[in-house]
């Protein structure tokens, strides 16, 4: 059978043609990390001082993203003590807006430097016409957008050399001409390209009574074995609606949901997200052992052990 047309993206940003089919990206399954946290600057210090009950740590890409100076000096000294995940808010790979060599070539330069045990960013589109909107928003699940995320998905990771993990995002707004579920469509994303699933607990929580669906048939509905991290947050509760603000502590209904997840998946890598009102990093490390803990009631200590 003849290949589709494709095309790559070079090193140099240049693309070339070449005759191949679009079968999804092969590899290794990230290794289990384990209890980690989002890496903040508010913490770097204690860090480096002591030795937090900490497995791995989470850096936002774009914070690296930069010619030399302070951040990059702290993570080069914390990822020679602890594995990294990057995760990125950028990529924007739902966009129609051509994808961004320029971020690219960042972005890939930043792995090459700081080795990430993966490279994560999200599900939705950022911006249009050039301006960054600053936000993660939110896809028509429609054939006409799976194949075009299929493709751009694709393209990113022959770039990178290495496949994906695009988390679910939350959101407030759904587009009425949408032909599947938002799961249905994660899951025939990640079997059309190979990449790996972020599942923010929490996102799912928050979308769930935004848009009045049953958050247990989204973890029925994506592919167990693509998942390779939780994600844990707080939110802010406004009665009709939630918004996912990353500023507060984890809720019980959400830790219910966690338990869920982790039942239903297995173990799997899981982090605390706080990007406002940021607490001491003991706080954080405590609020990670009811991760911890969870997952042990769940799993057995023998399964949760990183």
């Amino acid at each position: 059978m003849v290949g589709r047309r494709t095309f790559l993206f070079m090193e140099d940003g240049s693309v070339t043609a070449a005759n191949a089919s679009l079968s999804p990206r092969t590899s290794e399954r990230p290794p289990y990390l384990g209890f980690g946290l989002g890496l903040r600057p508010q913490h770097y210090q204690d860090i480096l001082d002591g030795s937090p009950n900490v497995d791995w740590f989470e850096v936002i890409s774009e914070n690296y993203m930069v010619p030399g100076g302070q951040p990059l000096k702290m993570l080069d000294r914390i990822r020679a003590r602890y594995p990294i995940v990057m995760h990125g808010v950028s990529l924007s790979i739902a966009s129609t807006a051509p994808l961004n060599m320029e971020y690219l070539r960042d972005l890939k330069a930043l792995a090459q430097r700081a080795e990430p045990v993966f490279i994560s960013d999200h599900l939705c589109w950022t911006g249009v016409h050039g301006i960054n909107l600053h936000d993660l928003l939110p896809v028509p699940y429609t054939q006409e957008a799976l194949d075009h995320v299929v493709s751009r998905v694709h393209r990113v990771q022959d770039y990178l050399g290495q496949a994906i993990a695009l988390e679910n995002v939350s959101s407030y707004v759904q587009f009425s001409h949408s032909e599947m579920s938002e799961w249905e469509f994660i899951a025939e994303l990640t079997k059309r390209t190979g990449c790996w699933l972020v599942f923010d607990v929490n996102n799912v929580f928050v979308s769930a009574f935004n848009h009045e669906f049953d958050a247990h048939a989204f973890i029925a509905g994506v592919p167990k074995e693509r998942i390779v991290q939780f994600h844990l947050a707080g939110h802010e509760h406004n009665m009709s609606h939630i918004v996912d603000t990353h500023d507060a502590i984890v809720c019980d209904e959400v830790w219910d949901l966690y338990r869920t997840a982790v039942r239903h998946f297995g173990p799997v890598s899981a982090i605390i997200e706080r990007d406002d009102h940021i607490p001491p990093l003991a706080e954080l490390v405590a609020e990670l052992d009811v991760a911890r803990k969870v997952a042990t009631e769940e799993l057995g200590q023998s399964h949760v052990a990183a």
